[in-house]
């Protein structure tokens, strides 16, 4: 187990609170996924900002004269009473009994809190849903907050009231905002190339490739381990991926070519994972292979508004393009949903560019 040291301390004339302990890939993540940490060279260690909500996650006392003026707050910040704080460790606690992943937990934690946050010494357990329904509509009025930052809220309550408190289908009369459909953004054949040129280093070459040509996430693109690239029967075993599903995914023949070349000519072998980070053994973090996209696309001369996963989007639209159908992108995907895959078909382009215009129609 990791000892973590918090202190709060001024670092380049602002307050903050040094988060420091020995490596450990997990608590990084966690740290950078629910807070603003940044890393210190001179100090050799984390450090977030000084806030009330991130003393309380580090278990300092608060003291307001020290939090910082211009953290923006979205909600009145309390110590929590005591029975919410009991509360609160039990909803964790079923969490982790129902093995949530810790993106998860972290996720529902965070929105369970602010909403603790805004009761003083109310106690959570005592809220009706008439209670709940005025506090969702204080969200979306006063907070402003969107649609899919409420159904996180929505979710980690519903959780709370349901799982752990026993509330049978308690958030039925509840409704649900609607979300933004949004449509993926997906680069064309002659972007992708451009893209895939850019790269010079080998690493980083192979770490796009792989992803577009397997249709993976970040996360499991930094995942992959030596012994999932299958040469034999080319294939990529994807493990315990979103939803904790294991699936198996083609391995391209160049893309083979391409990993091999990397491993060949790489100074320092990996050993565990295929993509390696700093330190041997541990895998590349998922900021380093964003920005491996981020530098490939500007090299490119790429200006379409796209992120890493477009590469996964692209991927699956251009197999729908390719005529392959949506159920076998389904589980290529590793999707629970089909409605999820289906969003490709709003963008393909075989279909939408022979449908012809009216205004054809005017002047044939």
């Amino acid at each position: 187990m990791n000892s973590i040291i918090y202190q709060p301390i001024e670092h380049k004339k602002q307050k903050r609170i040094l988060v420091k302990f020995d490596y450990n890939a997990a608590l990084i993540k966690k740290l950078k996924d629910t807070t603003d940490a940044k890393w210190s060279t001179s100090l050799k260690a984390w450090h977030i900002a000084d806030t009330e909500i991130n003393r309380l996650k580090c278990k300092l006392p608060i003291n307001k004269k020290d939090t910082a003026p211009t953290q923006k707050k979205l909600v009145p910040s309390h110590n929590l009473s005591v029975e919410n704080s009991a509360l609160l460790q039990k909803f964790v606690q079923q969490l982790q009994l129902k093995a949530y992943s810790i993106s998860t937990i972290t996720t529902y934690k965070k929105e369970v809190l602010v909403f603790m946050q805004t009761l003083n010494n109310n106690s959570a357990e005592s809220l009706t849903i008439e209670d709940l329904r005025r506090y969702i509509q204080y969200c979306f009025t006063k907070l402003q907050l969107k649609e899919n930052t409420i159904h996180s809220r929505l979710n980690a309550l519903k959780f709370l009231y349901e799982q752990v408190l026993g509330r049978e289908r308690f958030f039925i009369e509840l409704p649900r905002p609607k979300k933004h459909l949004q449509l993926p953004k997906v680069l064309g054949q002659q972007e992708l190339k451009k893209l895939f040129a850019s790269p010079k280093n080998l690493k980083h070459k192979a770490i796009l490739f792989i992803a577009y040509s397997a249709g993976l996430r970040v996360s499991e693109v930094i995942n992959l381990r030596l012994q999932d690239i299958d040469r034999e029967r080319q294939q990529i075993f994807v493990h315990c991926s979103k939803g904790k599903k294991d699936r198996y995914v083609r391995l391209s023949p160049m893309v083979l070519d391409v990993l091999e070349q990397y491993y060949k000519k790489s100074p320092i072998k990996p050993i565990n994972y295929l993509f390696e980070g700093q330190e041997k053994g541990k895998p590349y973090t998922i900021r380093s292979a964003q920005q491996i996209f981020i530098n490939a696309k500007q090299d490119a001369g790429i200006l379409k508004s796209t992120s890493f996963h477009s590469l996964r989007h692209s991927f699956a639209t251009h197999l729908l393009e390719k005529g392959i159908d949506v159920i076998f992108i389904k589980e290529i995907l590793g999707h629970f949903d089909i409605k999820t895959t289906e969003r490709y078909l709003h963008v393909r382009k075989d279909v939408l560019i022979n449908i012809e215009s009216p205004i054809d129609d005017l002047y044939k």
